[in-house]
């Protein structure tokens, strides 16, 4: 029993529909990277515009490594760097450096480990510490020292065994706008810190570590993370809070209790973070006005107008550092300037978020999307579902797109698109299957009706369904039942019914195993052609042994039924095989395939002349020349009624029959007959018929000699 559309319809929304919104709220890799993968070339076609905002990277670069030396440089070198931009007047300096160890070029560390006289390493003894100086200049402008994140928890970075100073207290406070929940953030187990007196001198530290995704590049930034418990700013958040002289963050979770934050506030800046405090990175195109050569700052040919005012952070973009980066744009580019381009969206305003409520508007898009497109796609015409189906994902991923491109927003439209078009397919595919079984029904139901040939010949060539026809040599047999009629009137008509029934079906199944066209059912007749509507080239020898198969299976169907005491009649079978017009007949509103042609009267007529002749098979000399050798009888030169030309006719045998006169003794008597030898064809036929009484062909040809006949031509005067 099959399914009808409406449940396999049902069945498939609740699959694709259920299915889709597990997926999306499990969210598994393949997912994430292909949302991430389209969110990239969001931002290629639409980068962030380019707006002025006082960020600057003073890049040690590669002419700065070849002009002042390898890295990494003395610390009062880089004490000198933060004094000469002390002196540009910079809001504040970054480090994207963790100055975890002391400096290994200072004189009091090298002394012990170079052969030098008393008097020179007296010498190096009494210049000052390397790291007391660059603390010095540290302490005299506002810096932000960075700190590396670990994955486990470690003892503290100080493990200078020259000093017990601890980690100072945070120069920072967090408040929450909502119950306190540092578990909500990216956590980190430990930290890399700077020196002791490096990080006391600081005006704040952050974390350095970003999170990338599976594929490497760099699409967030975490603004506040968890370590220890207690949340950690990174980087540029500590860097936006030290320019602008505010002691707090406030964390802002999400509504309705969930464990989210929202967003973070730095001062008068207000920063969208996903729910665990990251921030979107809406990437530019690399700028070289972004970078200022440490080199130049360091020699002062710096333009001043280029840091006055603005947050420099300090980093490096020569690829022996690896300090590089994938960003979303597909560019390889310095880690430091995430950090700046981070900074320049918060001061700029142009943010990119992708909203907490993103996930549920998804799963819901894929859910409602999968159930509409199953139903487009069970119930709909192939062509409109598949111009709607277009129209809803094209419409879908316009919508991704223009969230994106005017709003700023991040909307996975990929995820549904993918999901509407496999639930769309999905049903398809079973509509298509399932119309698949219809047709087969209605194929076999169609070829109860008509010949199967016929059927599969007009699927494989619908053009041919129409009317007119085409000259064709073919082959025919007509059948009749004798005594039907009143074998009808002697019984209830339901069993006569029903033995009709058997006795047609393996007939006409007989037919079709020989690949013939059932052209018609008469009542109790029937008429097959062969090599129409496919040509046969062996039509002749296919309808020769039908109708001996036919005849063989009529001759035990009737000794049956007359065992079983019922009255059923021989069937008797014409057979001639020649040229006929072949093609559907009728009007446009019915067709009627058939052939006509003086070939096909001829073969009805050669099953009605048996009752003349007293056989059950007639052949025609046109047939039976076209087929093997085979036993048969020449029945002589049949004049059929309405006909002038005369027509050679065989009776057709499996075997001669007992109580038939062998073979060669009735061809002798008939060529006698033939030859015009009278005397001596009236003896054989009269011989034959005393030994042969029940021989119909023996007893027609003495009866005709006695009459006067004298050749085998036969004239029939009535059907």
């Amino acid at each position: 029993m099959h399914l009808s559309l409406r449940a396999i319809a049902a069945l498939l929304m609740l699959l694709t529909g259920g299915l889709g919104l597990v997926v999306v709220l499990a969210d598994p890799l393949a997912l994430q990277t292909l949302r991430h993968q389209g969110f990239d070339q969001y931002q290629r076609w639409q980068p962030r515009v380019v707006q002025a905002a006082p960020v600057r990277i003073i890049d040690i670069d590669e002419a700065s490594l070849d002009r002042i030396g390898q890295w990494p440089w003395p610390r009062t070198r880089l004490a000198s760097l933060v004094e000469r931009l002390g002196e540009q007047g910079v809001a504040a300096i970054g480090f994207d450096v963790v100055f975890a160890e002391p400096d290994r070029t200072s004189p009091q560390r090298v002394s012990g480990d170079w052969p030098l006289t008393p008097t020179a390493r007296s010498e190096l003894q009494r210049l000052p510490d390397n790291d007391a100086a660059f603390a010095e200049a540290i302490a005299k402008q506002d810096v932000v020292l960075g700190f590396a994140a670990r994955s486990e928890a470690t003892a503290d970075a100080h493990a200078d065994a020259n000093t017990d100073a601890k980690s100072p207290e945070p120069r920072y406070r967090y408040v929450w706008m909502g119950e306190p929940d540092a578990g909500i953030l990216n956590t980190i187990g430990g930290a890399v810190r700077p020196l002791a007196p490096l990080e006391m001198a600081a005006s704040g530290v952050g974390v350095l570590s970003f999170v990338p995704d599976a594929d490497g590049v760099v699409r967030r930034v975490p603004m506040v993370m968890s370590l220890q418990g207690q949340p950690a700013p990174s980087l540029s958040a500590e860097l936006l809070r030290v320019a602008q002289g505010t002691p707090n963050y406030i964390l802002q979770r999400a509504g309705g209790g969930a464990p989210a934050l929202e967003s973070l506030r730095i001062g008068a800046l207000t920063v969208p973070t996903t729910a665990r405090g990251e921030m979107w990175i809406h990437y530019t195109p690399a700028q070289a006005q972004r970078y200022v050569p440490a080199w130049r700052v360091l020699n002062g040919t710096a333009d001043p107008a280029l840091l006055e005012g603005h947050i420099v952070v300090i980093g490096s973009s020569a690829p022996g550092l690896l300090d590089l980066r994938f960003n979303p744009l597909g560019q390889l580019m310095p880690g430091v300037e995430t950090h700046a381009q981070a900074m320049e969206q918060v001061l700029t305003g142009q943010h990119l978020a992708r909203p907490s409520w993103a996930m549920a508007a998804e799963a819901l898009l894929v859910t409602a999307g999968c159930v509409l497109l199953v139903a487009i796609g069970a119930f709909m015409g192939s062509l409109r579902a598949a111009a709607a189906w277009l129209v809803l994902v094209a419409a879908l991923l316009w919508g991704g797109w223009w969230a994106f491109s005017t709003q700023r927003v991040l909307l996975d439209t990929f995820t549904p698109a993918i999901a509407w078009t496999l639930a769309y397919g999905l049903a398809s595919v079973c509509r298509h299957f399932r119309s698949e079984l219809q047709h087969r029904w209605v194929r076999q139901a169609f070829s109860r009706y008509v010949s199967p040939n016929r059927v599969a010949h007009l699927m494989q060539n619908p053009e041919q369904l129409e009317l007119g026809g085409k000259r064709q040599e073919c082959s025919f047999i007509f059948t009749d039942l004798a005594g039907f009629t009143p074998l009808m009137e002697s019984i209830d008509p339901a069993d006569a019914v029903h033995l009709l029934n058997r006795y047609l079906e393996e007939m006409i199944s007989i037919a079709f195993r020989y690949q013939g066209t059932l052209d018609r059912i008469m009542g109790d007749s029937l008429a097959i052609m062969f090599s129409a509507p496919v040509e046969q080239a062996d039509h002749a020898q296919r309808a020769l042994d039908c109708a001996m198969e036919m005849h063989r299976f009529a001759t035990g169907f009737t000794r049956q039924q007359q065992a079983r005491g019922m009255a059923f009649g021989h069937t008797r079978f014409g057979i001639h095989s020649g040229e006929v017009i072949v093609g559907n007949f009728g009007g446009k509103a019915l067709f009627d395939y058939r052939a006509l042609g003086d070939p096909v009267n001829t073969a009805a007529r050669l099953e009605s002349v048996n009752k003349h002749l007293g056989t059950w098979v007639c052949v025609s000399e046109a047939t039976l020349s076209a087929c093997a050798p085979r036993v048969a009888r020449p029945v002589g030169r049949l004049v059929l009624k309405g006909k002038t030309a005369a027509l050679q006719v065989f009776e057709p045998l499996d075997e001669v029959p007992r109580g038939y006169a062998p073979l060669d003794q009735y061809r002798s008597a008939l060529d006698a007959l033939r030859a015009g030898d009278v005397a001596q064809a009236l003896e054989r036929f009269e011989h034959l018929r005393r030994a042969y009484p029940d021989d119909p062909l023996v007893n027609l040809h003495g009866a005709r000699l006695l009459a006067g006949e004298r050749s085998d031509l036969i004239v029939l005067a009535a059907k």
